[in-house]
């Protein structure tokens, strides 16, 4: 790798390569056109879940505890329909990043413009799985969602040299 392409953001033409390695970068895209973005691809939402206990994080793993969710049905249409409220999302896509590429998401602008955000963490070099986010409805009214809506944009950045990669916990989830 050379200097100019260290530290760098992946362009479409980047991620489209990027999808022919194996693993590729990204796997169950629903549809590669309509997800591909000039800086990122837009990730889909394939599961959503309701928290139903307290979770708790400690100074080591040791203490830490889960929150348990329960699923929540798409309506024979395919929505659901989301009150105001905090949800964990689960996406269709599973990521498989390089050791010299990272990841960061943000919101669909569409999203913010409903009353609805994500928050999410970082996605690790080396880290591989099917991620989780935290939607949030801040609307009054709710929030209908469609399973395999474009929720997420994930931007994908290429360090500047390769590191150890992901070992947490969470590594290979949901696969």
């Amino acid at each position: 790798m050379n200097s100019s392409t260290s530290g760098s953001v992946l362009c479409a033409a980047d991620i489209r390569e990027m999808l022919k390695t194996r693993p590729p970068l990204l796997e169950g895209l629903v549809n590669l056109d309509e997800q591909l973005q000039p800086n990122g691809v837009d990730l889909t939402v394939r599961d959503v879940s309701v928290f139903s206990t307290p979770g708790r994080v400690g100074r080591s793993n040791k203490e830490r505890v889960l929150s348990t969710v329960n699923p929540l049905a798409f309506n024979k249409l395919g929505f659901i329909n989301l009150s105001l409220g905090e949800y964990l999302i689960t996406f269709n896509e599973i990521v498989h990043l390089p050791l010299d590429i990272m990841a960061l998401a943000k919101p669909r602008s569409s999203l913010l413009r409903c009353g609805v955000t994500i928050h999410n963490a970082v996605w690790d070099a080396g880290y591989e799985g099917r991620s989780q986010a935290l939607m949030v409805v801040y609307n009054k009214g709710g929030f209908e969602l469609e399973k395999n809506a474009r929720v997420l944009q994930l931007v994908f950045f290429r360090l500047t040299r390769p590191g150890e990669g992901y070992r947490g916990v969470f590594q290979g989830e949901n696969v």
